[in-house]
């Protein structure tokens, strides 16, 4: 049986890891701890296998103000939990890093795509992939994910806010478009399988198709209870909207990982373009 310590107690991805992994005692053994006040220094390390970090900030509107925060715990908490699980005989280090890393909003993303961060949280993600990424060895292993959006039953952010606008809207919007995607199920199953056999580098969870926003939009109709009648009536207005605006773009743009499963870990040396 391995043991696994869960970062972000209070969060969706956490939470929604730890009783996945526990449904099956006789392998796992996964628990969480919050590091909202900072790296715990009573934390004993004795027994770990795993450390899977999920906790961030994400989601604050940045401003001028914030980008010291979102360094702060996104990248030096980061670095500093890595170094303590290595100091206390962990095995593996398993980082929630982001899509953001590479600072697009729609397009293709190959295994060539430069980061390019353009955020505060993209660019202290990335930070601390290179910083973490120093520490990996043959006895401490440091995986990175970077999932695209992930979708699932009280999932919050980009999904959450395509289940109020289905509140709002009369019908689904008949509208294609190309995502990369990932559900909180397939995102627990690629930590289980990491943790099952443990190894370094950059790793890409995601559907295996990518996903149209109007499934979601759907989705969530249902779950309301709402029979989703599709219609293109919106979609003049939403071509506009995703050729002109941020939000239009990050609603319903095109933005896919393209035969993209696993890189080498960044090199530390390596800035963001």
């Amino acid at each position: 049986m391995k043991r696994i310590l869960i970062t972000g107690e209070h969060g969706w991805i956490a939470s929604s890891l730890c009783d996945a992994l526990n449904r099956t005692p006789e392998r796992y053994a996964a628990e969480t701890v919050s590091l909202r006040n900072g790296l715990p220094e009573t934390l004993d390390w004795k027994g770990f296998d795993a450390v899977v970090h999920t906790a961030a900030i994400v989601h604050q509107k940045e401003t001028r103000e914030t980008e010291a925060l979102y360094m702060r715990v996104n990248r030096d908490l980061t670095e500093a939990l890595a170094k303590a699980a290595k100091r206390g005989g962990v095995k593996q280090f398993v980082f929630f890093s982001t899509m953001s890393v590479y600072g697009m909003e729609t397009g293709t993303i190959t295994k060539d795509t430069i980061p390019k961060p353009v955020t505060q949280y993209g660019r202290s993600k990335f930070e601390a992939e290179r910083r973490i990424a120093a520490l990996s060895d043959e006895t401490f292993l440091v995986s990175i994910l970077r999932p695209p959006m992930v979708f699932g039953p009280g999932a919050k952010g980009n999904p959450e806010r395509l289940r109020r606008l289905a509140k709002r809207l009369p019908f689904c919007p008949d509208f294609e478009n190309r995502r990369s995607m990932v559900s909180i199920d397939t995102l627990c199953d690629t930590v289980r399988r990491l943790i099952d056999t443990p190894r370094a580098g950059v790793f890409f969870p995601q559907e295996p198709e990518p996903i149209a926003t109007r499934t979601l939009i759907a989705r969530a109709m249902e779950e309301q209870g709402r029979t989703p009648k599709r219609s293109g009536l919106f979609n003049p207005a939403i071509r506009a909207l995703r050729a002109c605006t941020h939000v239009g773009r990050k609603a319903f743009g095109d933005l896919v990982y393209e035969d993209l499963r696993e890189l080498p870990l960044p090199n530390k040396e390596e800035e963001p373009q």
